[in-house]
C-alpha cells in the first residue's frame, strides 16, 4: 500500500479535485492507496470537507489539529497513522501533479529509500527561485547530499525512513538529507509544477533565514549530534589557546618593562589586547563546559534512541529489537 500524506492549512477549494486526481493516477496504474488529510489548524471549511470525503471515500482519512503547528508536526502525525509500506508526502494546492505517483513509485523500485522531487522548471516569481538555488547548493556542500530541490512538497520515502528519522521545527525540507546521514539511498526525479490556482503562498521571505538555521541543526545533529564536545570544545579550546597566547605575550612585556626595564614603561592595562585576551579565555571555557554539559545530556538519554541504521537482516538468531 501507498499512504499519501497531505499537509493542509486553509486549502478548501482544492481538497476535492485533489482527491479525485490522486484516485484517478493511482486507479490507472493499480496502485493500492490510502489519503490522509491532516488539517493544521485550518480557519476555513477544510474540515469539513476531509469529512465529507472520508465519509464518502473509504480510502481517505483525516487528522484534525487543535491549531496551527507546522508542517512537520502534520507529516509526524501522518507518519504514525500510516499503513502503506511507502509514504509519499505533498502538498494540497494542487502544484504538485499526482500524474506523477506511479513515476516515484518506478523509480524506488530501482533500489532507492527516497526519492525527491525536482521541480526543474518552476512557476515560481524569481525572488523565490534564484534564493532557492543557492540554498540548494548550500545544502549540498555543507552536507554532501547534492539535490536540485530540497524543499519540494512530493517526497517519496519507505515507512523505515520514516521509523528512523525525527522531524521538527521545519525539518521536513531535510528528510533526504536525515535519511541519507543514516545510510538511507536517495535520489530525485523531475516532477512537473503547476502553477497555484486556489489561495496564495504559506511562505514568506523569513522561510530563508529559517531555512538557514534548520540548516545549521541539520549539519550538527548529523555531524556531532552524539559528540557535541567534538565541535563546542573544538571551539573552546581554539579561543582558549588565543586568550592564553594573548596573556603570555602581555607577560613577556610585563617582564620586560619591570624587570629587564628594556621597554619602556607602559600600563599593561591600557593595552585592548588584555581585554581581548580576556574576553577570548572566559569565551572558551564556556564553550568547553556547554561541550561537557551536552555530552552528559547525551551519555543519559542516548540509550532512548538507536544510533545506527540495519539494512537488512538473514538468519533467524538475528535480533529483531535492539
Amino acid at each position: 500500500m501507498l499512504s499519501i500524506i497531505v499537509p493542509v492549512f486553509n486549502e478548501e477549494e482544492s481538497l476535492a479535485e485533489l482527491r479525485s486526481q490522486i484516485s484517478a493516477s493511482c486507479t490507472a496504474s493499480q496502485i493500492e492507496y490510502e489519503v490522509i488529510f491532516i488539517d493544521d489548524g485550518s480557519s476555513d471549511s477544510s474540515w469539513s470537507i476531509i469529512e465529507k470525503l472520508s465519509g464518502d471515500h473509504p480510502e481517505v482519512s483525516g487528522i484534525r489539529f487543535r491549531r496551527n503547528f507546522g508542517k512537520a508536526a502534520a507529516l509526524t502525525a501522518g507518519m504514525g497513522a500510516a499503513r502503506g509500506e511507502w509514504l509519499l508526502m505533498m502538498d494540497a494546492d494542487l502544484q504538485d501533479d499526482p500524474a506523477e505517483i506511479p513515476k516515484f513509485l518506478d523509480k524506488a523500485a530501482e533500489g532507492f529509500d527516497v526519492v525527491n522531487g525536482w521541480k526543474e522548471r518552476r512557476l515560481d516569481p524569481w525572488h523565490k527561485v534564484y534564493p532557492s538555488r543557492v540554498f540548494n547548493g548550500m545544502i549540498g556542500k555543507m552536507t554532501g547530499l547534492k539535490l536540485h530541490d530540497h524543499n519540494c512538497g512530493l517526497k517519496l520515502f519507505h515507512k523505515n525512513v520514516a521509523q528512523e528519522i525525527s522531524i521538527y521545527g521545519e525539518l521536513h525540507r531535510f528528510i533526504p538529507v536525515l535519511a541519507y546521514s543514516r545510510g538511507f539511498r536517495v535520489t530525485e526525479l523531475v516532477v512537473n509544477h503547476r502553477p497555484r490556482q486556489f489561495g496564495h503562498s504559506k511562505y514568506g521571505v523569513i522561510r530563508f533565514l529559517r531555512g538557514f538555521l534548520d540548516l545549521l541543526t541539520v549539519v550538527f545533529l548529523i555531524g556531532y549530534g552524539q559528540r557535541p564536545q567534538h565541535m563546542l570544545g573544538a571551539i573552546g579550546l581554539f579561543f582558549f589557546a588565543l586568550g592564553i597566547l594573548g596573556f603570555g605575550y602581555l607577560t613577556l612585556i610585563w617582564i620586560l618593562m619591570n624587570i629587564f626595564e628594556a621597554i619602556p614603561l607602559t600600563p599593561i592595562g591600557t593595552r585592548p589586547l588584555l581585554a581581548y585576551s580576556t574576553a577570548a579565555t572566559i569565551l572558551g571555557a564556556q564553550a568547553m563546559s556547554l561541550g561537557l554539559l551536552a555530552e552528559l545530556i547525551v551519555a543519559n538519554t542516548v540509550h532512548n534512541r538507536v544510533t545506527f541504521s540495519v539494512r537488512e537482516r538473514v538468519g533467524e538468531n538475528t535480533p529483531i529489537d535492539f
